[in-house]
């Protein structure tokens, strides 16, 4: 595992930025700068970092960043990347897009390149909702969230894009944390290593979305790990194995109670109301699912496909 240590003082995404206080994105953006040294192109959709940015001709990064529609982020870096090949310049290109433009709008071009197996990395930052425009719901919103557009909680389970990917048979796919940057770090590194497709999908805890304060970005990020709500895993060549934090909770005796995860952030309060019971036990069911395929994958020596 990397260490503080080794990590880079320089700093690729400058404070004094428009995000929200307490914004997942922006120690995501932090850490992927110190991860690569600031060595990569940048490519964005229409989301958060659209307006973290700030106003042109002023920007916090320092790394060359497109801004591109919302559906069209991973077919700008395919081409992106041809360009720099063609110019004989070996430069990682990296896609930052969010649920929305991943799970949603950009699904069909986030499918293309990985079915072509274009040399790009994809880093999905996941808060969950489609928080720039309003707190809707997105593909990747879990079963019993409140946005806006589900006022009694989403009835739908979430769109579980890092198996949508590794389908596609691509060199890497991983999960991470921003509550975890070591671990974010060390992924960010072995995908720009690799040749060919890479997506890292990384859980990015909104304090205004989630209805929790921002001071508390850190300790819920941990929290949804703790208790098994989001899972830190990686699939390499086919092979699932869990890392980080997520390595040492198999067994569900060693995971934190998952209501002190639900019980931080005021879009699940509905949840924790006893004629809610049922709700309650139905998301509960669903991280346990979740994790017993973990169990019988790994029982299987962890291959995926």
């Amino acid at each position: 595992m990397v260490s503080v240590r080794e990590l880079t003082r320089e700093e690729y995404w400058l404070p004094g930025h428009a995000a929200c206080a307490g914004c997942p994105a922006t120690l995501g953006l932090r850490m992927l700068g110190k991860a690569l040294e600031g060595r990569f192109v940048l490519v964005v959709p229409a989301g958060c970092t659209t307006v973290i940015q700030g106003t042109y001709p002023r920007t916090p990064s320092r790394v060359p960043l497109v801004n591109t529609a919302f559906a069209a982020s991973a077919a700008v870096a395919s081409g992106l990347r041809a360009a720099l090949e063609a110019r004989g310049l070996d430069v990682p290109v990296v896609v930052w897009a969010g649920d929305g433009g991943t799970a949603d709008i950009g699904l069909q071009a986030l499918s293309g390149a990985a079915e072509r197996n274009e040399d790009i990395i994809y880093i999905c930052y996941d808060n969950e909702a489609y928080q720039n425009t309003g707190i809707q719901r997105s593909g990747a919103t879990p079963r019993g969230a409140w946005t806006t557009t589900t006022p009694s909680g989403k009835a739908e389970g979430r769109k579980d894009v890092p198996l949508i990917v590794a389908a596609h048979r691509v060199p890497y796919v991983a999960t991470a944390s921003v509550a975890y940057p070591l671990d974010f770090v060390e992924k960010v590194r072995k995908a720009a290593s690799k040749r060919g497709f890479k997506y890292i999908h990384l859980h990015a805890p909104c304090p205004t979305g989630w209805r929790f304060p921002p001071s508390e970005m850190v300790r819920v990020g941990r929290l949804a790990v703790e208790t098994g709500a989001w899972v830190l895993f990686e699939i390499e060549g086919g092979v699932l194995r869990l890392t980080g934090r997520s390595a040492a909770l198999l067994d569900p005796g060693r995971r934190r109670p998952l209501e002190e995860y639900l019980r931080a952030q005021g879009r699940f309060a509905h949840l924790l109301r006893p004629e809610n019971a049922h709700l309650l036990e139905r998301v509960r069911r669903d991280v346990e699912e979740y994790w017993e395929w973990i169990r019988r994958v790994l029982e299987r020596g962890g291959r995926v496909y």
